[in-house]
């Protein structure tokens, strides 16, 4: 890798530290349960316009949805992001409405809005299928290109297909629809090919000295599924998310990751990618239990209720 290494991609998503040096950070609690189910900066916390529906101790740094028997938490957390986007508070919302995600985790079913979810430091969920073939080359990859248009990571190479998982889908449902919705793909041919391949989870400080829109800590989870399909198998744009696909050599991929062209997480996904089938090995890469246990952190928060 001549110029960047791929630990330094995979710590471009995982680099919140582990210890407790990143300063002060809230912890959000929802109502009977006194498990956090996100950090949140302190800059975050001044200018999100709360409700009564919550209560922000500054002396011991947390945030407390309340239990209130005529509001439910999906309709609290509804009401503050409201009033954000209405209000243009945060560039990361974009100023306009999204999907309802699940917060992973909660005893009770609570939704939120996809792009509020950094905001409050969340875990946000998302799916991603690599879809290879074989040639006399070798191990050829289907890498698309983000559209210019793309809000974020406009004109960067991507996984295959590739989506945030709403509240509604499975992982593996969403990986159906994306497919067909970025590539053009059959849903028969997915459901009968593909392959899970595990969960990436890493936990990141974005930083505006770094480029993003505003200080977030961002938690994920990444479902990762495999397809081989025989080389008569072409994906084509179908939305207007992809630019285009290319069918690169495991050579081309390790220049482009390289180069930097990948959408940042996207990186990771093909870097896990490598390891699983034989590509990156312990003999080959000095930093592989590093990167290893990078991609598989174990989260502050909990997954499960």
């Amino acid at each position: 890798m001549p110029k960047s290494t791929y630990l330094d991609l995979v710590k471009a998503c995982d680099n919140f530290p582990y210890d407790d040096s990143a300063g002060p950070i809230y912890k959000l609690y929802l109502p009977n349960d006194d498990r956090p189910h996100g950090f949140m900066l302190p800059e975050i916390v001044e200018n999100m316009p709360w409700t009564d529906d919550f209560e922000v101790d500054n002396e011991n740094l947390t945030v407390q949805l309340q239990q209130r028997p005529s509001t439910s938490s999906t309709t609290a957390f509804a009401r503050v992001i409201n009033s954000a986007i209405e209000n243009d508070v945060f560039d990361t919302l974009h100023g306009k409405h999204s999907e309802l995600y699940p917060i992973l985790g909660a005893r009770h079913p609570v939704q939120f809005e996809r792009f509020a979810g950094d905001l409050f430091g969340f875990i946000a969920r998302g799916a991603h299928l690599t879809i290879y073939t074989v040639t006399d080359r070798g191990m050829m990859i289907w890498v698309p290109r983000r559209s210019s248009h793309m809000f974020t990571y406009p004109n960067k190479l991507d996984t295959t297909v590739a989506g945030g998982v709403p509240a509604h889908q499975t992982p593996f449902e969403n990986v159906v629809q994306e497919a067909d919705e970025e590539a053009s793909l059959p849903a028969d041919l997915i459901k009968r090919g593909v392959r899970a391949a595990g969960a990436l989870t890493y936990q990141g400080l974005s930083t505006e000295s770094n480029g993003a829109k505003e200080s977030l800590i961002v938690s994920d989870v990444v479902y990762v599924y495999d397809l081989e399909v025989g080389q008569e198998v072409k994906p084509v744009p179908k939305d207007d998310e992809v630019k285009e696909f290319y069918l690169m050599s495991v050579d081309e991929v390790k220049a482009a990751l390289a180069r930097e062209e990948f959408k940042t997480n996207s990186a990771v996904v093909m870097i896990d990618f490598f390891i699983r089938h034989g590509i990156i090995t312990a003999e080959n890469e000095a930093d592989y239990v590093e990167i290893v246990t990078r991609m598989h952190r174990k989260l502050p928060f909990p997954t499960t209720g």
